[in-house]
């Protein structure tokens, strides 16, 4: 590729982020939850951050909450199809308090290290709806969904304590294999791509191409595009790439959730139908993730950093230091270069965040019930020295917020810009199947 190639390549990444406007510090909080769904999702989002979930595996944790709470909501209300066991709810059932024993029940289960913090949240909501017979019949029913969702996800690959590594199939070290980065750290959850998914019949069914051959022309573009855009130095880069870039280090759970009170909120959405928005996000999440992990660690490719400067390889103990050249003339290694974003630690292909932003893309679409998506994503202000969701862009189409977190990544310094495709690819495939398999409203016959 050539250097007026890459260039004026560079240029029309830059143009196709233009379609969504960064408002830098848009430092409003969040409003309060209208209802107790909304409620429920913020309290199951900060309990599974808290304990220190990694973010595809918090989403595991996540999608256990939201599908306990979308099957108790919709044993009472009706609308919609089961995720799992249709549970049976007394007549005058209260849904409000079907929703507090859901989310509390399954949270305590699965993260008993917050238990002190979710007692206080539940014995506070509980207070408020009363005691009555609606109020305990509610209750029962949730925590029915509750126990359905416990039962269900016995075994199913889940490792704890949170945050836990694991072994996994390495390959013989060479060129092109995933080496650990610095700093160093254990594995990132290999594990995660073992676990049984919540809607996908089986984690094999997308099989991604594999990364491109060392050799080939797609190798050295996409070597020379990220050697230029995603050095943290880079003079390439333009400032709002680089702001673009960081927006999206933000924590994807967080983000999409509120993604999902936002538009909760703004479409006025009834108990039912909240529950089924946050079990969308958090179930074909998971699913999405879980296959992305998977697939990282089938293909073990290599992380820029790794390739790009062999010598940032130290005493990782899976493989020779300083680690390998590409054996490749037309791509010139660069001692020194490192990414604009600390690289995480887990394989590079297929990308994470393109699989997870795609699988959401398609959630939002479907919730919407148009392409056309015109949504606001709150994310990091490089401005805050702080962790902050204090920035806004805002995306009118699916293609729009697919077409910007490959560039963003890629001018992280993370991902090759086919890596973000092929992570895109995948959660777009993952979420049309748990899309056409679950979700779906409830028929007549459903009864019978």
């Amino acid at each position: 590729m050539s250097s007026m190639h890459r260039l004026t390549r560079a240029a029309s990444v830059g143009a196709l982020a233009a379609v969504c406007v960064f408002t830098g510090s848009a430092r409003a909080a969040e409003p309060p939850p209208k209802d107790v769904v909304q409620q429920w999702n913020q309290i199951a989002e900060n309990t599974v951050i808290a304990a220190g979930a990694f973010q595809n595996e918090g989403l595991i944790y996540m999608a256990y909450v939201s599908e306990a709470v979308h099957d108790a909501v919709v044993a009472i209300h009706g609308s919609y199809r089961p995720l799992n066991h249709r549970i049976h709810a007394p007549d005058g059932a209260l849904p409000e308090a079907a929703v507090v024993e859901a989310a509390y029940q399954t949270l305590r289960f699965f993260l008993p290290s917050q238990a002190s913090t979710l007692e206080a949240a539940h014995f506070e909501a509980i207070a408020q709806l009363g005691s009555t017979l609606a109020v305990r019949d509610g209750q029962r029913v949730g925590e029915a969904a509750a126990d359905v969702v416990i039962k269900k996800r016995r075994r199913d690959g889940r490792q704890t304590p949170v945050g836990v590594s694991s072994t996994f199939d390495r390959l013989p070290a060479g060129p092109g294999v995933w080496r650990l980065t610095p700093p160093y750290a254990l594995p990132q959850t290999p594990w995660v791509g073992d676990v049984r998914p919540f809607v996908l019949r089986n984690v094999n069914r997308f099989r991604p191409a594999p990364p491109p051959e060392l050799t080939s022309d797609a190798w050295v573009a996409q070597f020379d595009e990220i050697k230029l855009l995603g050095k943290d130095t880079s003079a390439a880069r333009t400032t709002q790439q680089t702001a673009v870039a960081r927006f999206w280090t933000a924590n994807v759970i967080r983000q999409y959730n509120r993604a999902g009170r936002d538009l909760a909120r703004r479409r006025a959405l009834r108990l039912v139908d909240s529950a089924r928005l946050f079990a969308m996000i958090n179930v074909i999440g998971a699913d999405a993730q879980i296959a992305v992990m998977h697939w990282k660690y089938t293909f073990l490719f290599w992380r820029p950093v790794t390739a790009i400067d062999p010598t940032s390889v130290t005493n990782d103990a899976f493989g020779d230091v300083p680690g390998f050249d590409d054996d490749n003339p037309r791509t010139i290694e660069e001692v020194g270069w490192r990414p604009l974003i600390g690289t995480p630690n887990h394989p590079e292909y297929p990308a994470a965040h393109g699989s997870i932003t795609s699988a959401m893309a398609t959630v939002f679409a479907a919730a919407i019930g148009s392409d056309i998506i015109d949504l606001d994503l709150h994310g990091v202000d490089p401005t805050v020295p702080t962790a902050n969701l204090d920035a806004v862009r805002h995306f009118a189409t699916v293609d729009d917020l697919r077409a910007e977190i490959v560039n963003a990544r890629l001018w992280a310094g993370l991902h090759y810009r086919g890596s973000s495709e092929a992570g895109v690819a995948l959660g777009a495939a993952v979420a049309a199947y748990d899309l056409r398999h679950a979700f779906g409203r409830r028929h007549r016959d459903d009864d019978e």
